[in-house]
């Protein structure tokens, strides 16, 4: 470990000295971490865990490495109709957890504020901007965004093509699930698709976006058997795990590669032990960094995460045959899109199949919607009997969360549930 500190000293200080000349060793960082997880995986997780977290290592530092292969997105893009031109989906919320293995999410953040960029703003796009400001992160050719769910994203991606001048589209999602809804979603995905032919010089196959579908229903399917068989086995990973997980599920979700990684978690999970502790369901995004909660969920037996609300967004079959109005009909129906209410409706469903002993919500510091809404999920928990704990915090910025308070109102809320006392 102490080779790899030094090495992110080192990257971090080239970045902020030599912002020009830093992104090849960032690379070479990213690269080295790809294989290290994939022949000195971390021993305290479970082997799909394992394989999970060197599958988003390869994702990140294969597509970065190779000139023209990605575009930048937010995690609601369809990385399905990138998928069929040859390209990855990078998402920028994504691509700033990665920077912050540099420490330099600081840095950056600062930088973008010093700019100009509003304090208020999302640290994750304040993050990502202060990295192509800076000039140490370098830009694709192009890029596709959503209205789903950030405020934020227009205005990102707006003021990343005006300054880094990379293009983008922007998916106008409606709130209203009904006919009209999903035909002008479906009719803006039809663009983006002649707009993607236009820039690669590749014919689009409607029959190949048919097939990820497809690929995309047994995935969903597979996953749903995990999160039910995580409420009987004891399968460890760590906060991290779940953050590669929701990657998974919105980076390469319709890929082979992550359709055979749930299947070999399906069955390796069936071997485990029996989890006798707490099962908690997330809301929300997850401080992978932070030391309480890493304390307490990381290869705990006494409280297991089953599943987080960010990776169960939207969990229907989609209708392959019809594949532009079934993707609009996915993104519509997430449950991030639209009002707060109906997230928590949604998430009620959730809890009632999962049956969870408790939930907790991270509020992200700069996420209106997170903040606004959760005393709403809260009062359906409480109809549910589901005790329900809000976190107030930073999903990157560890300046902005602190660990003394999340401890203390993390241990009471578990000594809480320990009780069984659910008055909360």
């Amino acid at each position: 470990m102490f080779v790899v500190d030094k090495y992110i000293d080192y990257v971090k200080d080239e970045a902020i000295q030599h912002p020009e000349k830093s992104w090849d060793k960032i690379l070479l960082g990213f690269k080295a971490n790809k294989w290290r997880t994939r022949l000195l995986p971390n021993k305290n997780i479970s082997k799909g865990y394992q394989k999970l977290e060197s599958m988003m290592m390869g994702l990140v530092a294969d597509s970065l490495s190779r000139e023209g292969s990605y575009v930048w997105g937010n995690i609601f893009a369809p990385c399905e109709l990138m998928q069929c031109f040859g390209l990855r989906t990078l998402s920028i919320e994504c691509l700033s957890c990665y920077m912050s293995g540099y420490h330099l999410e600081d840095y950056f953040i600062d930088y973008a504020q010093n700019i100009g960029i509003a304090p208020t703003l999302c640290s994750y796009h304040k993050t990502f901007v202060g990295g192509v400001e800076s000039k140490v992160v370098q830009k694709p050719e192009y890029a596709v965004t959503t209205s789903l769910s950030c405020d934020g994203n227009l205005n990102t991606f707006r003021y990343l093509e005006k300054k880094a001048k990379v293009p983008f589209t922007f998916l106008d999602v409606p709130y209203a699930d009904d006919v009209d809804s999903i035909s002008y979603l479906a009719d803006q995905l039809r663009q983006l698709a002649k707009t993607l032919e236009e820039r690669t010089g590749r014919k689009f196959q409607e029959e190949q976006l048919k097939e990820i579908l497809r690929t995309e229903n047994e995935t969903r399917a597979e996953l749903m058997k995990f999160f039910d068989y995580q409420k009987t086995y004891y399968y460890p990973g760590e906060l991290i795990s779940h953050l590669y997980m929701m990657m998974g599920m919105h980076l390469l979700i319709g890929t082979r590669e992550f359709l055979d990684l749930i299947r070999f978690m399906n069955e390796e999970i069936q071997k485990a032990p029996l989890f006798e502790g707490k099962r908690i369901l997330w809301i929300h995004l997850m401080p992978f960094y932070q030391e309480s909660l890493k304390k307490y969920f990381n290869s705990s037996k006494k409280y297991q995460i089953i599943a987080s609300d960010i990776i169960l967004d939207f969990m229907e079959e989609l209708d392959a045959e019809h594949p532009f109005e079934a993707l609009a009909r996915k993104i519509i129906k997430n449950l991030y899109n639209g009002s707060y209410a109906y997230k928590a409706k949604m998430i009620g469903q959730l809890a009632d199949h999962l049956k969870p002993d408790a939930v907790i919500h991270f509020c992200h510091w700069g996420c209106k919607q997170a903040s606004g809404g959760s005393v709403l999920l809260k009062e359906k928990m409480q109809e549910m009997n589901i005790p329900m704990l809000i976190l107030d915090g930073d999903g990157i910025d560890k300046r902005n969360s602190h660990d003394g308070q999340i401890k203390t109102r993390l241990e009471a809320f578990l000594e809480l549930i320990e009780t069984g006392d659910v008055t909360c």
